[in-house]
């Protein structure tokens, strides 16, 4: 396998997704890393945390939110190579299209559902993680 030149980790502000980053810079340590805050459509049924702020202060918060996650997780050499993205949208839509648009060669990402939104999703059919395996055309890999 060759090894990616760029790995994209969505965080949807869900606990141990920390993990995935760390293991993303780990694993690939060449590669050039986003990390995209996915951040749910207003309208959506199961939105992040149940709290919704409007605009601009949603997408600020999920960027000091990753970067709080960030410099958590890695040492001041791995910096330069992870970039910061915001989109707003279902990540089972997001992730995938991202992946395509923007030349992924790589997709990591925690997939545990835990919570009430977890049970929800499992009881009504689809995890987000299997969702983005099943519509990206990149190798996806699934932390659980």
């Amino acid at each position: 396998m060759i090894a990616p030149q760029h790995v994209l980790v969505p965080t949807l502000g869900r606990p141990r997704e920390d993990e995935a980053l760390a293991y993303a810079l780990e694993t690939f340590p060449d590669a050039d890393v986003t990390f995209l805050a996915v951040l749910t459509p207003l309208d959506a049924p199961l939105s992040e945390g149940g709290v919704l702020e409007r605009g601009e202060e949603r997408t600020d918060q999920a960027r000091r939110s990753a970067t709080a996650v960030l410099e958590s997780v890695t040492n001041s050499d791995s910096l330069d190579r992870v970039a910061i993205e915001t989109a707003e949208g279902r990540p089972g839509t997001v992730v995938p299209r991202y992946a395509s648009e923007e030349g992924v060669d790589h997709v990591v990402m925690y997939g545990s559902e835990n919570g009430s939104v977890g049970f929800l999703r499992r009881f009504l059919g689809r995890g987000i993680a299997a969702t983005v395996v099943e519509r990206t055309p990149r190798p996806v890999t699934v932390l659980e």
